[in-house]
């Protein structure tokens, strides 16, 4: 085992979450496999087992813990990376439908392998977000779209909420609360058709702070969004 089960569980526990034996041997898997591919494709900076559990495990798990997840949605992750926060949550949520959508095909290679391993029954798709959400077949048809990235919130408002069914959510994953970023994006959620819904403000138990930030689709989404990366760059909503 690369992470200790006795402290794994404590962890949890901290932030009153429980772990099942099943639960705790997948992610354990998926740490190891972390850990051997991250060798050869960059998946994640973080690689000891400790933090693996806290930074990527918990931390992708407990901000569901703040908001009701109906049963058997449809969500798509943008942005994956190696799987964070929807691979971890499927482990936790049987009944959810996960889609992984990323620009890295080495990365995308890595998710079909642990879907594999873990059953976890993800669609993986290679791309970039600003032209699959143009795609019919994954516009406006998710209950809820997710994001762990760096980019500013309205960037990552509009690369999100397009692929967002009206009634569902896109919650962003943050580090600590920034007000003024939460403004700076008011203008690109009502273009894009949503508006804040609820904002929580939370820890991991070593401390760091951690920002969910959930916003509802309300109205469609305009067809011309998102536009391309540099646009969004050059001229944010």
């Amino acid at each position: 085992m690369i992470i200790e089960k006795t402290s794994f569980e404590r962890l949890f526990k901290q932030a009153q979450l429980n772990v099942t034996d099943e639960q705790y041997k997948r992610l354990d898997t998926y740490a190891k496999m972390l850990i051997e591919w991250n060798k050869k494709v960059n998946l994640t900076a973080i690689t000891s087992s400790d933090d693996i559990a806290q930074k990527h495990f918990l931390d992708s798990v407990l901000p569901f813990s703040l908001f009701e997840i109906k049963k058997g949605v449809k969500l798509i992750d943008v942005g994956t990376g190696a799987g964070f926060p929807s691979c971890p949550l499927k482990i936790f949520r049987k009944d959810i439908q996960i889609t992984l959508l990323d620009s890295l095909n080495k990365r995308i290679k890595f998710l079909e392998a642990l879907s594999d391993e873990l059953y976890l029954n993800a669609e993986c798709i290679h791309g970039r977000a600003e032209e699959i959400a143009h795609n019919e077949d994954y516009r406006e048809k998710y209950d809820i779209a997710t994001a762990r990235a760096v980019a500013t919130l309205p960037v990552l408002c509009e690369y999100c909420l397009p692929f967002v069914k009206i009634g569902g959510y896109f919650l962003a994953l943050k580090g600590k609360n920034s007000e003024e970023e939460v403004l700076s994006a008011k203008n690109a959620i009502n273009v894009l058709g949503g508006e804040i819904n609820k904002i929580f403000d939370y820890s991991l138990p070593n401390g760091d702070k951690r920002t969910l930030i959930v916003i509802k689709k309300i109205s469609q989404t305009p067809s011309k969004y998102p536009r391309n990366k540099g646009q969004m760059t050059k001229k944010p909503l």
